[in-house]
């Protein structure tokens, strides 16, 4: 009988957001990285980036331009402080790492020449040498290219990149991101505020030569070398404008493929080919436009008028019709949608609520009749496709690691029964006593759907009261981040393919810890896996670590396991896309 009322309230969700108007909210989350988070609040107001005014139509005549979208208005423009998908995927295209992403040439679905995984390869670095220490330290030394420029015509230094690595764990910065550098030798340090940011073992040793010392090897760093917090960014002109410096097209300097032409604010963001870049001569589009835009009513309407060339998401009840005929496209995606509890504040301070409303999530019927789009139910956190690197016969570290709770339809009730009983142990039997909750979310149908949903059950089950709130993408980032919640969507896609982008986020004070965890013994083992010099080890305090995390302190609600989808215009061939959710434009073209 539940569910035959939840399939009538969803009906109903659908039809009502087919009317819906336009709004400006994100729908992804690096978190997706929701997941990865910055502000430009103080900002929002500002009309348009000062320097080319905006047009309607960027485009030269004659020349291949494409038009995308990804989510609405970003909270940061700055690759340090970017903590988005979106945000990543815009960086990735203004500036380049040392290392970078570059087209695998496998097709996917075999039908429209879109590569479905990236492979890295050298970006400004030409080359790299990698030696181990007898200290057990580990020294990359990158040369770079010949020739690489900044957007202005300067050339790009090893000074660079030690200013903005240096940047990035100087706790003044405040970047969610600094942790990601925890591995270079004093980082820890300078971000507890002990050293000083010029004592990070990562300098040039002259112009050409950059530098890096490792606390220990770690076989995700060429992958964090493609990470955007770690993309150079210009200190002159930082110093010059300050946290303004993303809104000007003066001093918005970049060195990657393309350059800032336009920020149109909650409009659109234009970016085009920098010809300073070394290899402008390959690229396709002339200019990529960026839409900013959040409702899916109008995505879809825009992508079947040619007004968009590419889409992510589209109306919910539109997904299945779209994959049947072949028009959406479905590709990997390691990541995990999730629910994530404020667990400084009652009443989810107490892990046996917490637990209780994780298990009462029929995890089953989102996936076969919410999303619908091949997501798989989630029994832990880390997802599917994340190296073990004990996993034998291809096991990867979830099969290693096995569900913390049966999250499949046949063992619903028998969950329910089990969150009913710790509710009462908690001190509120059938719901009796339990304050009126809040769900926070992202405006989109999806998430409301999502929502409705999660409402349902926790009410159905457990006898308690949740409303709903929906904010735009940056605000609701914000309040998130601020931890002015009880419970709240939330997602994350990998940074690099390992376990620990998953698991050491949530450290006590961590950037992204949203959640607002704090556990020493949990701390505890993420820091031993950082320092230990064996990887069996490593690999079993990381699964020891989810054991604490999910299995005993129900800090997270995983939900499922995502997939990624797309629509992508006939006729434009080169577009290649990486697992970790980046999709790359530069070197489309028209068939």
């Amino acid at each position: 009988m539940k569910k035959k009322v939840l399939s009538i309230l969803l009906a109903a969700t659908f039809t009502v957001s087919m009317f819906a108007g336009c709004g400006n909210s994100n729908t992804t989350a690096k978190d997706d990285n929701a997941a990865k988070t910055e502000d430009t609040a103080d900002d929002a107001a500002e009309e348009e980036t000062k320097g080319d005014a905006a047009t309607e139509d960027t485009a030269s005549d004659g020349d291949f331009n494409i038009t995308v979208n990804l989510a609405s208005e970003p909270m940061t423009m700055d690759p340090a402080l970017n903590s988005s998908v979106d945000g990543g995927i815009m960086a990735l295209h203004l500036f380049e790492g040392l290392m970078k992403w570059e087209d695998s040439g496998e097709a996917a679905n075999g039908s429209d020449g879109t590569a479905d995984s990236g492979k890295l390869v050298p970006g400004q670095a030409e080359s790299y040498e990698k030696t181990e220490n007898d200290d057990g330290t580990v020294t990359y030394t990158f040369k770079l290219r010949d020739g690489i420029k900044w957007s202005d015509g300067k050339d790009v230094t090893a000074g660079d990149f030690e200013y903005s690595w240096k940047r990035l764990v100087n706790p003044e910065t405040a970047a969610d991101y600094n942790y990601m550098l925890d591995g270079v030798v004093n980082a820890t340090e300078i971000m507890a505020g002990e050293k000083d940011p010029d004592e990070l073992a990562a300098k040039a040793l002259d112009d050409k030569t950059f530098e890096v010392t490792l606390v220990n090897d770690l076989n995700y760093f060429e992958e964090l070398c493609a990470f955007p917090a770690m993309m150079p960014v210009r200190e002159d002109m930082i110093e010059k404008a300050g946290d303004q410096w993303t809104f000007d097209t003066a001093t918005y300097i970049s060195n990657g493929a393309y350059k800032l032409k336009e920020w149109t604010h909650n409009s659109q963001i234009v970016v085009e080919k920098n010809e300073n870049y070394y290899d402008v001569e390959n690229l396709g589009p002339e200019t990529i436009t960026f839409k900013l835009m959040d409702d899916q009513n109008a995505m879809l309407s825009g992508f079947n008028s040619g007004e968009l060339d590419f889409i992510e998401d589209v109306p919910q009840a539109e997904i299945a019709n779209l994959i049947a005929s072949g028009d959406m496209k479905i590709v990997d995606y390691i990541g995990t949608y999730y629910v994530c509890f404020q667990t400084q504040k009652a009443p989810f301070d107490d892990p046996r609520v917490r637990k209780a409303f994780s298990l009462a999530i029929d995890r089953t019927y989102i996936v076969n009749q919410v999303t619908q789009s091949g997501q798989v139910e989630a029994g832990g956190f880390v997802p599917s496709g994340v190296y073990d690197a004990d996993g034998a016969d291809g096991d990867d570290f979830r099969t290693v690691g096995g569900d913390y709770y049966k999250p499949t339809d046949a063992d619903y009730e028998a969950n329910c029964d089990e969150a009913r009983q710790l509710l009462a142990d908690a001190g509120y039997p059938n719901g009796e006593g339990f304050p009126v909750v809040e769900y926070l979310y992202n405006t989109s149908d999806a998430h409301k759907a999502v929502a409705e949903a999660l409402q349902f059950m926790w009410e159905e089950e457990l006898g308690v009261k949740v409303t709903l709130n929906n904010q735009e993408w940056a605000a609701f980032l914000q309040t998130r981040k601020d931890g002015d919640y009880s419970i709240a969507r939330n997602g994350w896609i990998a940074d690099y393919n390992d376990p620990i982008s998953f698991l050491d986020m949530w450290m006590t004070g961590g950037g992204n810890n949203d959640a607002q965890y704090a556990n020493d013994d949990y701390d505890a083992l993420i820091k031993q896996a950082k320092t230990t010099t064996d990887n069996a080890e490593r690999m079993d305090l990381l699964h020891q670590a989810e054991d604490k995390l999910i299995g005993e302190d129900s800090v997270l609600a995983p939900l499922y396991f995502y997939t990624q989808k797309y629509m992508l215009a006939d006729g434009i061939e080169g577009m290649y896309y990486c697992p970790l959710g980046y999709f790359f434009f530069g070197y489309t073209h028209q068939a």
